[in-house]
């Protein structure tokens, strides 16, 4: 059966349902092609259901450290089947909105495997999409189209010395249905997703070692936002390794545990999560048919998110940007005012902000101090304590610190924040360097007192000069 649309979108994640949203109120007859389930790793494996479990452990956490509150701690007591049908309501929640707002704007949903083919007597160039089903019994369908947007995510990548098995080596997609808490568990892997997972199975009463191959943890951070994760996760009973480089010779995997040498040690662990990044989901899509070029499996688009195939775009983690949520909802909205011939204002990745939900939470934006030392970038950095703030004080003792680089005119080239809310805050610092406001005119803004965001106003005025809680 064949059928005709404006567009396809091929993957009904994050950037797939806000293109065909944002495609459909611009007049165009979209379908979405989702073979798993609407929301993709965001709502279902990534940053929805991780933020729940976060969530269940920050309860679990506050309980046990209640003194800190003038309250008498309680070791509280849980069965895992809860905290997994908690994060199941809130994900069926959300994917429920999805598939409404998808309906309201009349985009039509298949559910099945796309591939995309090349030219055929269905369309003179490549992007025609198949749609096969599992049910065989079911006749695959064909949807001709003008323009195709790919969409299709990422997946774990595996070690080749350690492929995921599913009980005992896992991958971050395996912990969303954990049965039961493992008693010592090695995560491979220092990264956000790594000290993420760490944070919550730490809480959650499992032995955790992190076992990271650079020099420090979240080697894409400062140091000093390293460090100061580094050091709650420890207080914390987080055991953390740096500089260990696993080889194939090291890994002794068994039916119930697996073994790992460590320091020229052989370190035994009930099972051991590989958190080393993800993979771009290009392999089976047919792109082989199309005139779309690739680097190592990344498809590689313009500003615009066009491939080399002018009416085939890609989004989000598909292409070297940034695999974030919010950076394949900005990439569809450019590519969908594109398709339909508008001029989409360009995405400036320095204004993307990084957040990571540990405890204390961390948030970036902008050039790390270390990479604007080396584009010889001429800037001053100033750095206060979050203790400074009362508000921050009474949420989690003032733990933590916010840091801004800016120019000598005063712009701001990039900020972290450590501590409370800082996963918030940073969306203050995203609107202040989108609109190029200057550290001047962060001091100048009113804030609310008490507010832990009040330390945003006290880093402008110190970057003046003139500040007043320090």
């Amino acid at each position: 059966m064949t059928k005709n649309y404006d567009t396809v979108i091929v993957g009904g994640g994050t950037g797939g349902y806000v293109a065909a949203i944002k495609l459909s109120q611009l007049g165009h007859q979209v379908a979405v092609v989702e073979k798993n389930r609407l929301g993709g790793t965001c709502l279902n494996k990534g940053c929805i259901p991780t933020k729940s479990f976060l969530k269940s452990a920050e309860v679990i956490n506050t309980m046990k450290n209640a003194e800190l509150y003038g309250i008498t701690p309680h070791k509280p007591s849980f069965e895992m089947a809860n905290i997994i049908s908690q994060k199941d309501k809130v994900v069926n929640k959300m994917q429920t909105g999805i598939k409404y707002l998808l309906d309201k704007n009349k985009v039509d949903i298949y559910e099945g495997t796309a591939t995309v083919l090349g030219p055929s007597l269905f369309s003179p160039l490549a992007g025609a999409v198949s749609v096969s089903y599992e049910d065989e019994e079911k006749e695959s369908e064909i949807l001709v189209n003008d323009f195709v947007v790919i969409a299709a995510g990422s997946k774990p990548a595996e070690l080749p010395f350690m492929p995921f098995d599913g009980e005992i080596v896992l991958s971050s997609d395996d912990l969303m249905y954990m049965e039961d808490i493992p008693k010592k568990i090695a995560i491979v892997g220092g990264g956000v997703i790594g000290v993420e997972f760490a944070t919550i199975l730490n809480a959650f009463g499992s032995e955790v070692t992190v076992l990271e191959a650079a020099e420090h943890i979240l080697p894409a951070e400062d140091k000093d936002v390293a460090q100061a994760v580094h050091k709650s996760l420890s207080e914390s009973g987080v055991i953390i390794k740096t500089g260990v480089k696993l080889e194939a010779e090291g890994i002794d995997i068994k039916k119930d545990s697996v073994g790992l040498v460590i320091d020229g040690n052989t370190e035994v662990f009930d099972k051991a999560v590989v958190a080393i990044g993800r993979k771009a989901n290009t392999e089976e899509l047919g792109l082989q048919n199309t005139k779309v070029k690739m680097d190592h499996g990344v498809i590689e688009v313009n500003e615009f998110q066009q491939t080399s195939e002018s009416h085939i775009y890609a989004i989000g983690d598909v292409t070297s940007s940034q695999q974030l949520a919010h950076v394949a909802i900005e990439e569809a909205l450019i590519a969908a005012e594109h398709i339909m011939d508008n001029n989409p204002l360009q995405l400036n990745y320095d204004n993307v902000p990084r957040c990571i939900y540990t405890s204390p939470e961390v948030a970036s934006i902008g050039p790390t101090t270390q990479q604007l030392k080396e584009k010889n970038t001429e800037f001053k950095t100033h750095k206060l304590p979050l203790s400074a703030i009362a508000k921050a004080v009474i949420e989690d003792g003032g733990e933590g610190f916010i840091k801004l680089n800016v120019s000598p005119e005063g712009d701001i080239l990039g900020a972290s924040i450590v501590g409370a809310h800082a996963t918030e805050l940073i969306n203050q610092l995203s609107l202040a360097k989108f609109m190029d406001a200057s550290a001047l005119e962060l001091s100048s803004a009113v804030f609310a007192h008490p507010s832990v965001g009040e330390i945003i106003k006290e880093i402008g005025l110190d970057a003046e000069g003139i500040a007043i809680h320090v």
